[in-house]
């Protein structure tokens, strides 16, 4: 055999293997880009299923409470109480939004620690608790407890396709937990964008996450995978206000600085508990007993909901919607549905602030139209003070701005909310300095560390 021959051979092999090894690893690009997908599909289909729950949930209440209202002065107190009751004894980390659990699981260190706030089968929890709080009538939304239950479905998903050797090897576990966080936000208010930004300005603060296309691109695909499923429907009605009023800047410092104040309160309370709020005196009853505070804490809300004619109860979604219709709501209602929010938040049971903080804004927008004797159009308040008050409740104002304006369908009027919401959220330090998921955030690393430290003695 010549030498030239030999050469050629030779060459033959190397152009053989080097296009075997391009193969391998488009592969390997193809059943690794298959999985992400796949975890997406899971993540959009566990919010569209929770999300059917809780309409379910929500209407039942409803009748329940058309047919007899006196029936909400059993549900609600005796319905707090269990639900506190199971909720501490049997599935402590699910309590409240879920949104701190995962911020805290993404700052925890890696190892066992990082799983305990999302694992899943402590973390399903989450659907069936957050639907009785509905059944009951209570001030919650299910878009937290979504982002929790994504980032425990995609954890899940991640370390079966680990097992297996499918997949992800390269993505760290604050990867997998980050995609499913947003991608839960993303496919709960089919707002795919605010999941991207909800990812990077909310789970991603004070940490360290490597944003890569494969993040990313899980996040947008629960969420276009959601609108595949039911179709591409803003979460409240399309925005059919104005573009802009009249000195629109005055309007607009007068929403930021109303939602600021009162954003930042909310914040405050929520954060501090109801033991801080009551006489000294029964602040260890209320701290030692958190089921009969969550008890007479339902009656509160028992009150409220019979004053409001039932307005206060669930997430306020028909409130919004009349209120950007451009409904007439009662001044009152403002003040109703803020310490129903609160009073709820404060039995510990498992259930999200986020659409209750939006009702919560449209009632300010709406009482603002009032008292200013109707100047301008009512709709584009309530929209301004929807997101600004978001804003200043979570210190996050462009997630606030772009989930106001995907789930209304009102881009032309990001250019007014950013600025709303940059402004609420800076007058809200004054009353909350620090971000209210991240406060809570950081007690839950500490429950997580004074258990390993109990565990390790």
């Amino acid at each position: 055999m010549s030498a030239h021959l030999k050469a050629k051979i030779t060459q033959l092999r190397r152009f053989l293997k080097h296009k075997e090894h391009q193969t391998w690893r488009l592969s390997q690009k193809s059943i690794e880009f298959t999985c992400l997908l796949g975890g997406a599909l899971l993540v959009a289909l566990v919010s569209w299923g929770f999300a059917m729950l809780v309409e379910f949930g929500l209407e039942l209440n409803t009748d329940l409470v058309k047919h007899n209202p006196l029936i909400a002065w059993v549900l609600l107190p005796f319905g707090m109480a269990i639900l506190a009751w199971f909720t501490k004894k049997y599935a402590p980390y699910v309590a409240g939004s879920g949104i701190p659990q995962v911020i805290a699981s993404v700052e925890l260190p890696h190892g066992n620690p990082k799983e305990m706030l999302v694992r899943f089968a402590q973390t399903i929890w989450k659907i069936p608790l957050t639907f009785l709080a509905m059944c009951c009538g209570a001030s919650v939304g299910r878009e937290g407890p979504s982002v929790q239950v994504g980032a425990a479905v995609m954890l899940a998903w991640g370390k079966f396709c680990r097992k297996y050797n499918l997949a992800f090897k390269s993505l760290s576990y604050n990867e997998l937990i980050a995609t499913g966080a947003a991608g839960g936000l993303a496919a709960a208010f089919n707002a795919p964008l605010a999941g991207i930004i909800f990812a990077i300005e909310e789970i991603g603060r004070g940490t360290t996450l490597r944003w890569e296309r494969r993040v990313l691109l899980g996040v947008l695909a629960a969420g276009f995978m959601l609108v595949l499923i039911q179709g591409n429907n803003p979460y409240f009605p399309q925005y059919q206000g104005v573009e802009s009023v009249p000195n629109v800047v005055l309007w607009l410092l007068l929403c930021a600085a109303v939602t600021g104040i009162t954003g930042g309160l909310f914040a405050r309370l929520l954060a501090k508990g109801v033991a801080s709020y009551v006489p000294s005196r029964v602040r260890g009853f209320v701290r030692h007993h958190p089921v009969i505070t969550a008890f007479f804490l339902g009656i509160l809300l028992a009150v409220l909901g019979t004053f409001s004619q039932g307005q206060t109860y669930g997430t306020g979604y028909n409130v919004v919607t009349t209120a950007l219709d451009g409904g007439v709501l009662d001044i009152s209602l403002s003040i109703t549905k803020f310490f129903a929010t609160v009073f709820t938040y404060w039995t510990g049971i498992a259930g999200g602030i986020f659409t209750p903080s939006l009702t919560i804004g449209a009632t300010i927008g709406s009482t603002l139209w009032q008292l200013t004797d109707g100047i301008v159009d009512q709709r584009f308040l309530v929209l301004l003070s929807m997101a600004a008050f978001l804003a200043a409740a979570t210190q996050s104002p462009v997630t606030a701005s772009v989930v106001v304006m995907e789930m209304t369908s009102s881009q032309h009027e990001l250019i007014w909310l950013l600025p709303t919401c940059l402004i609420a959220s800076l007058v809200s330090r004054q009353f909350c300095p620090k971000p209210f998921y991240h406060l809570m955030a950081a007690r839950f690393r500490q429950q997580i560390q004074e258990k390993l430290k109990q565990n390790s003695v």
